[in-house]
């Protein structure tokens, strides 16, 4: 027996059954789940809309806005409150954030400044610094943190009506949040008409009926001022029209019970009816009684969309929006109007949109890889382990239900990147097991005992597992904090499924095998395995360390130049623009057709690219110079060009700001990363451990690099996760190494380290292969059935696992040769001086 205590199998196996248990409404139909408990059913995993279609839109709210509004609020007050006083003024004037005016009567200025100290020194934080000049000058500054504090009021405003005008459309999911301090992530699952969703986010629907300025010709007050109290304004026509209209409203959003949308049934056309306050109604009736023959504008966001002359008093309370709107254009405008105006404009600085069709195909995918990935890997194992085989793939299933249980549990979205990480949760969860057996064999070697060869197998690989896992946790969180949308899915469900492999691996396989032995009592463990191929092993890997230095150092080398010279092809992360992908109607899809299409309509660098399948495109447009506006205008010109044709299946937008935000998060990563892990070897090891990891991840992440180079992959966030990830799996296996070598240290400290580092590789020679095997079998898997929108990643992350390995034994290893590890700092006492010549030359392991 392993001597599990009861109470310790209690709490295994309650937490198994646990997961289980929140994990079955993923299996569940969405009838079946409807009849269960609130508090089980939405236990069910979400899809992210990657995988399920959608729309993601980061918006940003416009300063200037808040500025202009800002500015013209505090003029008004300081203007109301000097004439509440009779302090006569003049020379009014605002710009930007800072305003000047003149106080008439010098003897008058320090009643102006009593009258106006409740905006410069109202609070611990005035509004309003005031700065007096001769004969009663003064300027009176809004302080960036008043405008500070009306963005974020903004914010959590423009959230409200956000929400208000996503559920008018139907949709009931939206998931909106701050980020950062003037902007808003929205998600919307299976919307099919994201250009709709940003028409309707991007106008404040500042709405507005307003009389016509006859006092003089449009033409006049253009070439000249326009009369107080008027601005001009123009239509949407093409060519515009203008119009003199009077800056005071007759009526304006405050006056707007209700709205709603008209259909013609036989023309299609569209009207709008709104319903006035009863307040507002009132007055309007007075008005229009007044104003008969008059001409009404209304105006929206600044510009004139119809006219209409009053004929008759309208007292009813009513008013139908005269104009030509289709049924969609006077639905949403109706939907703006009971949502109420936006506090300021709204610009789109990121886009992420996938049809939901294209969304369930990939789902479909990453179940098929996932499924391929466990029966590959499983394979290995039985086919190496036997009996222990069957036990690792009990813990395997276990170890994923857990992820789901805990994601459903937690509300994280799955997302395409997140199937990747569930693949290599199940290549590093039997990394860990592969671990546990080969020390639990080396054990039994050595006892002879099973219980014994169990009980210090377990117990001494547990710390190996830890020390290997770390590194990923390590990675995968600084990926979480830099990293957002799906590729934050990924580093997510990585987390999680470190947690998982570590409890699943020394606990619940601990608790299986306990379970076997207390039922068949076998006397010995190792009947069938043939994992110990490479037990007399005896390969002289530090004899050839010349040879692979020098070669490392020369693509190493050979990468930087090329990647200095010939560069990498950026993504839209990280050089922003617009990534459109497109399936055509009808027939196959013409690239050179599209292409010349396009050249002369969008602003730019266009590239096209046929699909595999020859139905669908890839249309890359180069960042635009006019910044977020214009790249949004850069694809609405692709839609209107291409809509006829082409069925759009995904557009991604990145702005210059988020793509230089992206860029700067992303190398900060990569440094913390490396920063973080030369600590942690350090602290758990020796300097020369913590130099040689060092080196052996930066040889990694420079030919991964290379890797992108020489094949003009797209290098995008994605490419950042695939190269932390092959950061953390490198250091999974150069700890291991790493840990070999430090237990024989202590025990053969006079042993030349050469020697000691060859017999230490040798030993764990095993583990290395059937480690690599596992993972690399499972992201194979991926890369076969995981589709095509995720097999760049995937080839990445192959390549740099077996690169990883490479690192791992030839460079990591090496260096501490080359820094001089000194073995006596192991010695404990009692070492032995090492085995004899014989033993190492005939590949025996050395401990």
């Amino acid at each position: 027996m392993l001597h599990v205590s009861w109470w310790k199998t209690t709490l295994i196996w309650f937490a198994v059954l646990l997961s289980v248990l929140l994990a079955v409404p993923n299996l569940l139909g969405e009838r079946t789940i409807s009849s269960l408990p609130s508090w089980w059913a939405h236990r069910k995993i979400g899809l992210g809309l990657d995988l399920r279609g959608g729309s993601h839109l980061l918006l940003k709210i416009e300063r200037d806005d808040i500025e202009k509004d800002r500015l013209g609020d505090v003029v008004g007050d300081i203007g109301a409150r000097l004439r509440t006083v009779n302090v006569a003024y003049s020379g009014l004037t605002g710009t930007g954030q800072k305003i000047e005016l003149k106080i008439n009567d010098p003897a008058q200025v320090q009643a102006a400044l009593t009258a106006l100290r409740p905006l410069t020194a109202g609070s611990d934080k005035p509004a309003v610094k005031l700065s007096q000049g001769d004969n009663g000058a003064m300027t009176l500054d809004i302080t960036n943190e008043d405008i500070d504090s009306h963005v974020a009021s903004a914010v959590v405003r423009s959230m409200k009506i956000i929400h208000d005008r996503i559920v008018q459309l139907g949709v009931d999911e939206p998931l909106i949040r701050r980020q950062g301090r003037d902007r808003i992530a929205v998600q919307v699952p299976d919307l099919a008409d994201p250009q709709r969703l940003k028409n309707l986010l991007g106008q404040p629907a500042e709405l507005s009926f307003r009389f016509i300025d006859q006092s003089m010709s449009v033409q006049d007050a253009m070439d000249g001022h326009p009369p107080a109290g008027s601005d001009v304004m123009f239509s949407e026509d093409d060519p515009p029209v203008g119009y003199l209209v009077q800056r005071q409203p007759v009526l304006s959003n405050v006056d707007f019970a209700d709205a709603t949308a008209v259909v013609n049934s036989q023309s299609g056309d569209g009207t709008v009816s709104v319903k006035l306050t009863p307040e507002a109604a009132h007055r309007f009736a007075q008005t229009t009684a007044s104003n008969l023959g008059r001409i009404v504008v209304v105006v929206l966001d600044d510009q004139v969309i119809s006219t209409a002359v009053l004929k008759t008093v309208i007292a009813t309370g009513e008013i139908d929006i005269p104009g030509d709107f289709t049924a969609r254009g006077a639905q949403d405008l109706a939907v703006m109007i009971k949502s109420g105006p936006l506090p300021a404009t709204l610009t789109p600085v990121e886009e992420r949109t996938i049809q939901p069709g294209l969304g369930s195909e990939t789902a479909r995918y990453g179940i098929i890889a996932c499924i391929a990935a466990a029966v590959f890997v499983t394979a290995l194992m039985i086919g190496f382990y036997r009996l222990l085989g069957v036990v690792a793939t009990i813990a395997l299933i276990i170890n994923i239900t857990m992820v789901v249980a805990i994601m459903g549990l937690f509300g994280i979205a799955l997302t395409l990147p997140g199937v990747a990480a569930i693949v290599l949760i199940i290549g590093i969860g039997l990394d860990a097991l592969v671990l546990i057996y080969e020390r639990v064999r080396e054990e039994e070697k050595k006892t002879h005992l099973l219980v014994d060869a169990l009980r210090h197998g377990f117990n001494r690989a547990a710390a190996t597992v830890a020390d290997a896992n770390l590194t990923v946790l390590i990675v995968a969180a600084i990926l979480f904090y830099a990293s957002s949308g799906s590729v934050r899915g990924f580093a997510a469900t990585l987390i999680i499924g470190v947690f998982t492999t570590f409890f699943t691996s020394c606990f619940v396989t601990r608790s299986l095998v306990d379970m076997w032995i207390s039922h068949r009592k076998p006397r010995t463990l190792l009947v069938g395995v043939r994992s110990g191929i490479f037990d007399s092993a005896n390969i002289r890997f530090m004899g050839i360390r010349r040879y692979t230095f020098t070669i490392s150092a020369a693509l190493s080398v050979a990468t930087l130049l090329a990647f200095a010279t010939v560069g990498m092809h950026l993504g839209i992360d990280f050089a922003g623009g617009s990534i459109i992908e497109v399936r055509a109607k009808q027939g196959v899809a013409d690239p050179t057709d599209i292409q010349s299409r396009l050249e002369g309509i969008v602003p730019g660098d266009v590239q096209v690219e046929r699909l595999t399948d020859r139905l669908g495109a890839i249309i890359r447009v180069h960042a635009q110079d006019g910044g977020e506006n214009a790249e949004q205008s850069a694809v609405t010109l692709v839609r209107e060009e291409l809509s006829k044709d082409y069925d759009f299946s995904r557009v991604e937008v990145v702005g210059p700001a988020v793509s230089g935000e992206i860029t700067t998060t992303a190398s900060f990563a990569v440094l913390a990363a490396l920063f973080a892990i030369l600590i942690y070897i350090w602290l758990r090891f020796e300097w020369q451990f913590a130099v040689g990891a060092i080196i052996a991840t930066l040889h990694d992440v420079i030919l991964t690099l290379g890797l992108f180079v020489l094949t003009g992959m797209e290098f995008n966030m994605t490419g950042i996760a695939a190269i932390l990830t092959i950061v953390g799996y490198s250091l999974n296996d150069t700890v291991v190494v790493y840990d070999r070598m430090r237990e024989n240290l202590k025990r053969y400290s006079q042993m030349p380290l050469p020697i000691l580092i060859d017999a230490s590789i040798n030993q764990t020679l095993s583990r290395t292969i059937l480690t690599s095997a596992t993972t690399l079998l499972a992201l194979l898997a991926l890369y076969i059935f995981g589709g095509q929108v995720i097999r760049s990643f995937t080839f990445v992350l192959l390549f740099g696992v077996a690169v990883g390995t490479f690192s791992s034994i030839y460079i990591a290893a090496p260096v501490l040769i080359l820094f001089k590890l000194r073995p006596d700092k192991f010695q404990t006492g009692g070492e032995s001086n090492g085995p004899a010549a014989g033993d190492i030359q005939s590949g025996k392991p050395a401990v």
